[in-house]
């Protein structure tokens, strides 16, 4: 299935804990423990992979060294500092809706100075990761967490929940064509699907289609329709797994209630991500709803 305004200064941080001789460099795992790559996504910190690309920044300090390697384990007692605060206390796990705007790009700072969604959100969010990314052209729905154990799991093709498009495209195709995709389709030798697709309607030179995936494959939706001679010039997620766009209007927020969230998710999913709804949460300053 396919995941973001932190930090200013790239230069690895000294935190209280750090003598002014520097920080020692911690590089083995300590024996028991979870991995501190996992315990700062879920905290809500960054993504996995960010928070990876941080400890390799000299970022991230755990009792007072720096952590030179993801797999190095932690224990509730450790001390683990991002660019010189302390790790966020972990709160309750939280799932945002937001309406994508076009033309932000779903990262935390972008290389290029291209506006991005987390400049973008509204205030009063905790801080959060999305789940999966959308491209900088693509609208609609994203989810945002403030929990990276559950953005990662919601994010993985096994959950298997469906993310459903409305695509707007240049040229034809008929039904019996989008019916063949429902066995997935090999372009270029990589597998695409199975995918659920129906014409919607013409308009003019364009057609209006609704796809529907269970994974988030690099620009899936246009490299399939683009092998039936299609331009995708409008494209718009519509849901993801139960979770619906709806009337949300562009650029705005609605909180999933807790536990609307832990009912879609079910127990199994649940202890799999280790999440936590029992923690404290901030008043939200967003609209509440169950899907």
């Amino acid at each position: 299935m396919s995941d973001d305004n932190k930090e200013n200064d790239d230069t690895p941080s000294r935190s209280r804990d750090v003598g002014a001789r520097g920080p020692k460099e911690l590089a083995a795992p300590s024996g028991v423990g979870e991995r501190i790559s996992k315990v700062v996504s879920r905290a809500g910190v960054a993504s996995r992979r960010d928070v990876e690309r941080m400890i390799g920044e000299g970022r991230i300090t755990l009792n007072g060294e720096m952590v030179l390697t993801p797999v190095v384990l932690v224990k509730p007692s450790d001390r683990i500092f991002v660019d010189g605060a302390p790790l966020p206390t972990r709160e309750r796990t939280r799932l945002f809706l937001y309406h994508k705007p076009p033309g932000l790009v779903t990262t935390e700072k972008d290389p290029e100075g291209r506006d991005t969604v987390f400049a973008a959100l509204p205030e009063g969010l905790p801080r959060v990761v999305s789940v999966g990314r959308l491209d900088l052209g693509t609208e609609g729905l994203l989810l945002l967490t403030n929990d990276g154990g559950l953005a990662r799991l919601l994010a993985h093709p096994r959950t298997g929940w469906l993310r459903r498009y409305r695509v707007r495209a240049f040229g034809e195709i008929t039904q019996d064509q989008l019916d063949g995709l429902k066995d997935g389709i090999e372009i270029d030798g990589m597998h695409y699907g199975p995918v659920e697709a129906k014409v919607d309607r013409e308009q003019g030179s364009n057609m209006w289609l609704t796809l529907g995936l269970r994974e988030g494959k690099n620009r899936e939706v246009k490299r399939i329709l683009e092998y039936f001679g299609l331009k995708v010039n409008r494209l718009i997620r519509i849901s993801f797994g139960p979770f619906q766009l709806g009337e949300l209007p562009q650029g705005t927020v609605e909180e999933i209630r807790t536990r609307t969230l832990k009912d879609q998710l079910g127990p199994e999913l649940t202890r799999e991500a280790k999440l936590d709804f029992a923690g404290e949460a901030q008043a939200s300053k967003h609209r509440e709803r169950d899907v």
